[in-house]
C-alpha cells in the first residue's frame, strides 16, 4: 500500500462505522482502555477543543489521531493523543499523515506548539515524531491518577 493510497479527513458524525472503527483500533493503541462509547466520540467529534483525525485506505479507516486544543496564560497550545495506525496498514506513511494533518490545524488555530508522548517501546512511532521534527524535552512528566 502506498502512502499516496491514504487520505485524511476530520470526523464529523459519529456513525457505526466510527464506532466500530474505534472498537478495532484502540485495542492496538492500549490494552488497558476500553474503546470510547458512541457519547463520548460525539463529545469529542463535537468539541470545540478536539479535533479527531481519519485516516482512510480504499474507503475503510485505518488509523486516527485526536488533537487536543487549550489556552493559558502564555498562548494556546495542542496535544496529539491516541494515535493509532492499524496493524495492517503500518510502516506505509499512514501515521505521517495524519501528524501533518494535526500539525497543520494546530498552526491554523493559531497553537504556539504542539506537543505529544510516546512510550520508548513504540521505536516505530518515536522514529516517524523524530523525522517530523518534534524534539524530545527535558521535563519531567508527572500525571496523577484520579
Amino acid at each position: 500500500m502506498p502512502s499516496d493510497a491514504a487520505t485524511i479527513e476530520i470526523a464529523t458524525v459519529v456513525d457505526d462505522e466510527l464506532v466500530d472503527a474505534f472498537a478495532h483500533l484502540i485495542p492496538q493503541l492500549s490494552s488497558s482502555s476500553p474503546p470510547p462509547s458512541r457519547e463520548l466520540l460525539g463529545e469529542l467529534v463535537d468539541g470545540d477543543d478536539t479535533v479527531v483525525f481519519l485516516a482512510r485506505v480504499d474507503g475503510v479507516i485505518v488509523g486516527s489521531l485526536t488533537l487536543a486544543f487549550y489556552r493559558i496564560p502564555t498562548g494556546m497550545k495542542a496535544w496529539i493523543e491516541d494515535v493509532v495506525v492499524d496493524d495492517a496498514a503500518r510502516g506505509h506513511g499512514v501515521g505521517r499523515k495524519l501528524n501533518d494533518a494535526a500539525l497543520e490545524e494546530a498552526r491554523r488555530h493559531g497553537a504556539k506548539n504542539v506537543s505529544l508522548t510516546s512510550r520508548p517501546s513504540r521505536e516505530a512511532a518515536n522514529r516517524l515524531y523524530q523525522r517530523i521534527g518534534f524534539l524530545p524535552r527535558e521535563t519531567n512528566v508527572y500525571r496523577y491518577d484520579l
